[in-house]
């Protein structure tokens, strides 16, 4: 006797499959949007790679075999399913996220209308289209030559002119993958307008700063000696004020930057220079060592590069107690070079490590604001080393003592002797 056909049960199985890593990815993403595209795009995959999807046609045509009341509840299931498909897959063609499924060799499967406008992509010629091809010469293209390992944040969107998308590539299924990119354009303009901002009241406030703090110092404390303290206290403020606005200006030059003049940076005269302005600073409190273990320059600004190099060791005098050692290093390494300064300070709990680099960022600020620190110092040395190819690496342990490294490329590092061209 023939056997009734069945709905296959990989599709319920798929679709719970589809259903679970739909949420899995808009988790990993953040938002409800970023969730709702990871859902709709999954459905609408496990759907078109279902056995479901290959199988309902030639089910059909079996009906005969089939009990008229499980053939009317089948086609009314079967019917309900594909409205809601239907639903769905409309609803990923509108959503403002742009979404594209690739194959196995990133070939172009389908992508949704926010797509076409933010990555220029055009239907139905692009369909099967490598990805990478169909992006050429753009920063989208490059990544994904790189592997695309890690999200691409802040990249010029290839279908306009002016704007700005974060990308992510993320896998699914049988070496699969899904592209999702997000309109960050108005993000963009927002921060320009912010480092503006920042930039012209910077400058703005350098001017009668600086007459603040001339007529402060012309008050002299012996001839009003009960206002001595408040004229201190007054001239300590003014000075970090001006402090203040100073980082502000040269972090906002950094963040609008980008390139630096190739010149040889004499390393042995530079790390002298940031030994003694941190025994300046320290007064004698702290044992400074200075360990050159090797004679190479570097490539880059002078000038940038002392103010990274100052910013590392003035906050490991500032926040190392008296009696305390902190240690300056420079040495070659087998892709390059390292400068590092170690301290026996208080050292640094894990969960604020990945925020130090943040302007303004305090792990406490009672300890901040008496140390007499602007809080942009890091965010100084990160961005300096962003122009110099370079990045920041920080090992800390509480009660113990930090330790923050340079890492250079060796393409930056020069051997002593040679020439600024060779």
């Amino acid at each position: 006797m023939t056997q009734p056909a069945r709905l296959p049960w990989k599709w319920p199985a798929a679709l719970a499959g589809g259903l679970l890593a739909g949420a899995a990815l808009g988790w990993l993403i953040g938002g409800q949007v970023a969730a709702g595209v990871a859902v709709v795009a999954i459905i609408e995959i496990v759907f078109l790679l279902s056995p479901f999807g290959h199988q309902a046609r030639p089910m059909l045509t079996t009906s005969a075999a089939i009990s008229p009341l499980q053939h009317d509840r089948f086609m009314t299931r079967s019917r309900r399913l594909a409205s809601n498909l239907r639903d769905l897959r409309n609803a990923a063609s509108q959503l403002p996220d742009a979404v594209v499924l690739l194959d196995r060799q990133q070939q172009i499967r389908w992508f949704n209308h926010a797509a076409e406008s933010l990555l220029g992509l055009q239907r139905p010629q692009d369909r099967g289209a490598l990805l990478q091809q169909r992006l050429a010469g753009s920063a989208l293209s490059e990544w994904l030559r790189n592997g695309a390992q890690e999200p691409l944040n802040d990249a010029g969107a290839p279908g306009q002119a002016d704007g700005h998308i974060n990308v992510s590539l993320l896998p699914f299924g049988d070496h699969e993958q899904l592209l999702l990119a997000r309109d960050i354009s108005h993000l963009s303009r927002l921060e320009q307008v912010r480092r503006d901002f920042v930039a012209n009241v910077s400058h703005e406030l350098r001017t009668p700063l600086t007459v603040i703090h001339g007529y402060l110092e012309l008050l002299d404390p012996d001839d009003v000696p009960e206002l001595a303290p408040v004229l201190g206290e007054m001239r300590a403020q003014s000075k970090r004020m001006g402090q203040i606005v100073e980082d502000l200006l040269t972090l906002s030059r950094l963040e609008t930057q980008h390139e630096v003049a190739d010149e040889r940076v004499l390393m042995a005269g530079l790390l002298a220079t940031v030994r003694k302005e941190a025994e300046a600073l320290s007064q004698g409190r702290h044992k400074i060592i200075l360990e050159q273990a090797c004679d190479a320059d570097l490539l880059g600004s002078p000038k940038d590069l002392h103010s990274a190099l100052s910013n590392l060791v003035s906050n490991a005098v500032r926040y190392t107690p008296s009696g305390g050692t902190i240690t300056i290093r420079w040495q070659r390494t087998a892709d390059g070079a390292v400068y590092s300064v170690s301290d026996t300070g208080f050292g640094i709990p894990a969960n604020h490590l990945a925020r130090l680099t943040e302007r303004f960022y305090r792990i406490s600020s009672s300890r901040s604001r008496d140390s007499g620190g602007t809080g942009l110092g890091l965010s100084i040395v990160k961005h300096v080393l962003q122009l110099h190819q370079a990045h920041l690496q920080i090992a800390s342990e509480p009660g113990a003592g930090s330790t923050f490294s340079c890492h250079f490329g060796a393409a930056r590092v020069l051997a002593p002797g040679k020439r600024d061209t060779d």
